[in-house]
């Protein structure tokens, strides 16, 4: 295979940024935090460390960062039995996979967690490679997630395209030199996702796989 599909998966391929938002909310409110939802669901996407310093601030007491994660892991693993693919999500990752794309993971999530929303997505068979939290010294917006996913594919920045939901993933995409697409299935609107690098957005992996032929994963084949 000489070309990558590298996807972000919370709120790109399984329906979870919400549920994220929500936990996250409890998390801080636990800690004596008021953080507003709406803040928490433009800070999702971020490795827990780098969420809870965007939405705290150096000023918080870091000794706690660690109570908080853990609340967090905690109350979303609630969820891991029943997490929602977004609709074609598999599907597309087959089909792209049978159209000789290498198609690999980068996601902030581990252990546990990367292992339910896999399950959700049910498409392993299609999936070559995973750069998860646990793979890298920095997350998203850092280009490093997808530098790795690019050199476990084995394929140049310039035979890539990296899907996803948020900023942070376009962000990185494009400092890591590859072609971004987004979704709007995360909640982030189109003009944030075309300000941070996408050059073109879909709704969710559905209308992406009806609308294949036609998008930058056409053009980079």
């Amino acid at each position: 295979m000489d070309r990558a599909a590298v996807f972000d998966v919370d709120g790109t391929l399984v329906d979870t940024n919400h549920l994220h938002v929500v936990t996250w909310w409890e998390a801080f409110r636990q800690a004596g935090h008021d953080v507003p939802m709406h803040a928490v669901h433009r800070a999702v996407g971020l490795g827990s460390a780098d969420l809870i310093a965007h939405l705290l601030g150096d000023g918080r007491d870091k000794d706690r960062d660690g109570e908080l994660s853990t609340a967090h892991k905690a109350l979303y693993g609630q969820y891991f039995d029943r997490l929602p693919a977004l609709p074609k999500a598999g599907e597309l990752l087959r089909r792209l996979h049978r159209d000789g794309w290498a198609v690999v993971l980068a996601t902030s999530a581990s252990g546990a967690e990367l292992g339910a929303l896999r399950r959700a997505v049910d498409a392993d068979d299609a999936i070559v490679g995973t750069a998860s939290a646990e793979d890298v010294q920095e997350g998203k917006p850092a280009p490093e997630p997808v530098e790795h996913a690019l050199e476990l594919a084995g394929v140049p920045a310039s035979r890539a395209v990296f899907v996803g939901d948020t900023v942070w993933d376009m962000r990185a995409g494009s400092k890591a030199g590859v072609r971004c697409v987004g979704v709007l299935c995360g909640g982030i609107p189109r003009a944030d996702l075309e300000g941070a690098g996408a050059e073109a957005v879909y709704a969710d992996p559905a209308e992406l796989l009806e609308r294949l032929d036609g998008s930058p994963l056409a053009r980079a084949s």
